[in-house]
């Protein structure tokens, strides 16, 4: 069974929680196990969790849920883009594929509904995508 590390960002939690449950039956689905959760308080704070869980050995992978929502200045893009940049460089590092499951910048909170199960998802998908080619 393969072992995945989780990192759900809690700030707003009505996004991310349907992001964390639809990531867990997807993991469960594709034949993984959740080996580890790490909760922290926004989508800012999941690369240094994410490295955390990369470099344990047991853990195969890593999916980080976050929802990043529009605000009154560029913050929300600011946030999402310095994220995901952090992200893709603690996955080449560590050799182990990070599913970035990081709705927004530009987002409304309904979009953010809408698009919570779909996010998820493709972050689960694209961590046992990647393993799938690595072992090849």
């Amino acid at each position: 069974m393969v072992k995945i590390g989780v990192v759900v960002s809690e700030y707003n939690p009505e996004i991310t929680g349907i992001m964390e449950r639809v990531a867990y039956e997807h993991i469960k689905f594709l034949g993984g196990e959740v080996k580890r959760k790490i909760r922290v308080a926004g989508t800012l704070d999941t690369p240094i969790m994410a490295k955390h869980l990369a470099e344990d050995e047991e853990i195969k992978g890593v999916v980080v849920l976050g929802a990043v929502i529009e605000g009154d200045t560029d913050h929300d893009s600011i946030v999402a883009q310095n994220t995901v940049r952090k992200l893709v460089d603690i996955s080449v590092e560590s050799r182990k594929p990070i599913g970035i499951g990081i709705s927004g910048p530009k987002m409304t909170r309904l979009e953010g509904l809408k698009r919570a199960e779909g996010y998820a998802k493709r972050a689960v998908e694209s961590v046992f995508k990647s393993l799938k080619e690595l072992a090849e």
